[in-house]
């Protein structure tokens, strides 16, 4: 069996959940199958059973574009061209709306099965609007009809399966849940601390750790206005990069110049730092924070787990199925509006309860200790990349008998 992925992001062009998603179950995948990846870039790799091609937007004129449409226009191009050349597919995977056309394309043009694995949904995401403006009604459009004409859909997470079904016109046996993994090799405590002593993080006292990109989704702006609430002697690490918008960087600069002068032990790390350096702060973060207001999954959560740190996440989405309140983690409950985008309702109390939450884990080192060592423990009952590339192969071959 081969299987054709179809992807924005792969190494090393990474700035995302989905993008190590897709490095990660390609690689074993390639254990038990040839995988060919077909993604955004200039990659070309032939590695045994793995091979990686990137492609480009080239012919366009956009020139005169409207500049929030110009990247729908060139994944679109993309998309195009990555089902160009030699195609002998036995099965097509897609992640993410930015691949997804080619997967339709894919499905009408070869009649090759088609595998969307959802790793976010756009009617839940109407933030994406400051973003690509009408170009969000494109990528609505195309993520729908990928969805809407796939033979099998992969949720990362049972509340995202209920999401698929309540927003779009798919048979709930085609909908499957798999959730993430992790490679548990790779992400392991380490001793090593350059990477902090590069960045100026005092490893003599505590620090909160948040990971992540810039966007609405990720809650970012609700932690930092926490901090006035957190404990002075705790140090916030955010490794925040890649921001969606202009305007939302702006905000971000904005608020973490206020905070940083109410105290000086707030580090702001905008780059996106290699996995070598996230791990060595995850492994020395005395708690790990994510605040996110939609999280289909969030496998930030499990790379913290995995390094042995204890977590205080939003209880939403499929974090509550990942942190188990009161044993890996806490979970914060935020009452949110109905309707998308969800955002708090009491924004400053959500603030503070997150605040509270990470106090109450830096200051019981105990009880810390004991979710950091049952967090590694449920990341390798349940999040091993080997058993999940397992059950996506089986999937797949439901879809090509």
């Amino acid at each position: 069996m081969k299987v054709v992925f179809y992807t924005r992001e792969f190494p090393p062009y990474v700035y995302g959940g989905a993008g190590v998603h897709v490095e990660y179950l390609a690689s074993e995948l390639a254990n038990l199958m040839d995988v060919e990846v077909r993604c955004v870039g200039d990659q070309d790799v032939a590695n045994g059973n793995l091979t990686v091609k990137g492609f480009s937007s080239e012919a366009l004129d956009l020139s005169n574009t409207t500049e929030n449409l110009k990247p729908i226009f060139k994944f679109m191009e993309t998309c195009i061209r990555m089902n160009t050349g030699v195609f002998d597919a036995d099965v097509v995977h897609c992640h993410t709306w930015y691949a997804q056309f080619a997967g339709i394309v894919s499905k009408l043009c070869y009649g090759t099965p088609l595998v969307v694995t959802t790793h976010s949904l756009e009617p839940l995401r109407p933030w994406k609007r400051e973003q690509l403006g009408k170009g969000y009604d494109a990528s609505s459009w195309i993520e729908k009809t990928a969805i809407e004409m796939a033979d099998a859909i992969i949720a990362v997470s049972e509340e995202t399966k209920v999401d698929v079904l309540k927003h779009f016109n798919v048979d709930e046996d085609k909908v499957k849940v798999i959730y993430n993994g992790i490679n548990l090799d790779e992400y392991k405590t380490t001793s090593d601390t350059s990477a902090l002593e590069r960045y100026n993080v005092d490893t003599s006292k505590p620090y909160v750790l948040f990971v992540g990109r810039i966007t609405r989704q990720k809650g970012i702006i609700h932690l930092i206005n926490a901090i006035k609430h957190i404990d002075k002697d705790t140090q916030i690490v955010l490794c925040a990069g890649a921001p969606d918008t202009k305007e939302i960087e702006l905000e971000m600069q904005e608020r973490v110049a206020e905070v940083q002068k109410e105290r000086d032990n707030v580090i702001w790390i905008s780059e996106m730092l290699n996995k070598k350096d996230i791990i060595q702060f995850y492994s020395h973060a005395d708690v790990f924070c994510c605040p996110s207001i939609y999280e289909p999954f969030g496998i930030i959560n499990i790379e913290a787990m995995a390094c042995n740190t204890a977590v205080v996440a939003s209880a939403v989405g499929g974090i509550k199925e990942v942190v188990v309140h009161n044993e890996t983690g806490l979970l914060i409950p935020v009452e949110q509006q109905q309707e998308a985008p969800f955002e708090p309702v009491n924004p400053e109390k959500f603030s503070r309860d997150l605040a509270e939450g990470i106090n109450q884990l830096i200051s019981n080192l105990a009880l810390s200790q004991s979710m950091a060592k049952k967090g590694r423990q449920r990341v390798e009952d349940h999040f091993d990349w080997k058993s999940i590339a397992v059950q996506v192969k089986e999937l797949y071959q439901s879809v090509t008998k």
